[in-house]
């Protein structure tokens, strides 16, 4: 019997390929505000960080969340990102 395929996600912070379920989706939604996707099912253009602050503060230098989502984020909802992720780590 073959084996299950396991889907991989890049984190826009590491740059590093990892199996979906150990990422945090980060979702832009169709009215265009930015939340933290815990199901990973919601609709919307999503990005993937690893679960911890340090994937997070690479990809908020590097604007990785932004050229992923195709959008420009406020320091306001990075804080409120940063926020989320600590409560979710």
């Amino acid at each position: 019997m073959a084996e299950k395929k396991i889907p991989l996600r890049k984190c826009t912070g590491c740059n590093e390929m990892k199996p979906k379920k150990e990422l945090i989706r980060v979702l832009k939604t169709t009215e265009a505000e930015i939340v933290l996707d815990k199901t990973g099912k919601k609709n919307g253009r999503g990005a993937y960080l690893c679960n911890s602050l340090e994937c997070f503060k690479q990809a908020r230098k590097t604007k990785g969340l932004e050229r992923s989502l195709q959008v420009k984020i406020p320091d306001e909802i990075y804080e409120m990102l940063e926020k989320e992720l600590i409560t979710v780590e």
